[in-house]
């Protein structure tokens, strides 16, 4: 994909809204108030995605406690239709937001590529399933892909299929899958292994509490940064506790676009704003008593005093042993004229 020259922030919507459209489109609302570049939900149809004896992840237990249900029961609980899909591609269109789905089956696929999504996410649960990388890669479209739960080896055999198939935009994400995921197993220089690796850009799908990490990714390089919102930690769901509210949300992106501001070029020279400073912090050669005109200059006859207005601190040794053209009263900032 054409990457901007600033980081993408994907606010991921997920399944946060419940299975409810409406709460769907206030997730939209509230992804275009904080400023992110585009929203993004899960598409899929639960009797192709999940079997009748699976269990719930141990997150989603421990996020949904006193709750019975399989995986599969929850997720048909929070899937949307292929009608309400079209009907939230309509509202992020009309709302000025780039709309996204993770698609976690064949069928899903095939939808989000009619309703003409600019790029593909492929979710790190996916990355070891050969069959559907290549099906998604066969579209032709930008892929991001999550490296949760996967080793170097399985990002390189997941990236050698998608390629074989016809990918050749693709941005890798680090991800810990886990909600929240704990620091200390964040492992954030793992991102910058896989741009190393694999001459790719990089991003970071971030599950920790907060948004410090999703802001140190940036700092470190990340080019997209995807990160669960919902409109309150109180509902009930299995991602709602691990995701950030609104205001946090608009909190996150206003600090990574700072950080981008303040990333730079890399090139070490003065800023514009230094320049003024340089003159009242640094040091010139200073007469440390009267000097008439006509004297040796010699070391007792020198001091080093701000502003740095005058002859540099450097130019000591070429000063000494010449001669005062000028009286030079004690305390004056010696130029090159005077000497």
């Amino acid at each position: 994909m054409a990457l901007k020259n600033s980081v993408i922030i994907i606010a991921e919507a997920g399944v946060n809204h419940n299975g409810d459209l409406e709460t769907a489109k206030r997730l939209v609302d509230a992804a275009v108030v904080a400023g992110a570049d585009a929203v993004k939900f899960q598409t899929f149809v639960p009797e192709e995605v999940v079997s009748r004896s699976a269990e719930r992840a141990p997150y989603q237990k421990a996020n949904m406690p006193g709750c019975r249900e399989t995986q599969l029961d929850m997720i048909r609980r929070l899937a949307l239709s292929r009608e309400d899909f079209r009907t939230l591609k309509a509202y992020c269109d009309r709302a000025g937001i780039m709309f996204l789905s993770t698609p976690f089956d064949y069928y899903s696929v095939d939808l989000l590529d009619e309703l003409g999504v600019p790029l593909f996410k492929v979710p790190s649960g996916e990355l070891v399933n050969d069959r559907f990388l290549r099906y998604i890669a066969a579209r032709g479209k930008p892929l991001i892909i999550s490296t949760g739960m996967a080793t170097l080896g399985e990002v390189e055999e997941a990236l050698a299929a998608v390629q074989d198939a016809g990918a050749r935009e693709i941005v890798l994400l680090h991800c810990t899958s886990n909600y929240p995921a704990p620091y200390e197993e964040v492992n954030l220089r793992a991102m910058v292994t896989l741009r190393q690796a694999f001459g790719l850009s990089v991003g970071y799908s971030d599950h920790t509490p907060g948004t410090e990490v999703a802001v140190a990714a940036v700092a470190l390089g990340a080019r997209v940064i995807e990160k669960h919102f919902t409109l309150s930690r109180r509902m009930e769901g299995p991602d709602h506790k691990a995701s950030l509210e609104p205001d946090e949300l608009a909190t996150l992106v206003r600090a990574i676009r700072n950080v981008e501001r303040a990333l730079g070029d890399g090139r070490k020279r003065p800023s514009p704003g230094e320049h003024d400073i340089m003159k009242v912090a640094r040091c010139s050669l200073v007469a440390a008593c009267y000097i008439a005109k006509g004297k040796m200059i010699t070391e007792e006859k020198l001091a080093l005093k701000r502003p740095g207005t005058g002859i540099p601190p450097k130019m000591w040794n070429l000063v000494i042993g010449r001669r005062a053209r000028v009286n030079i009263p004690a305390d004056t900032v010696l130029t090159w004229d005077m000497i």
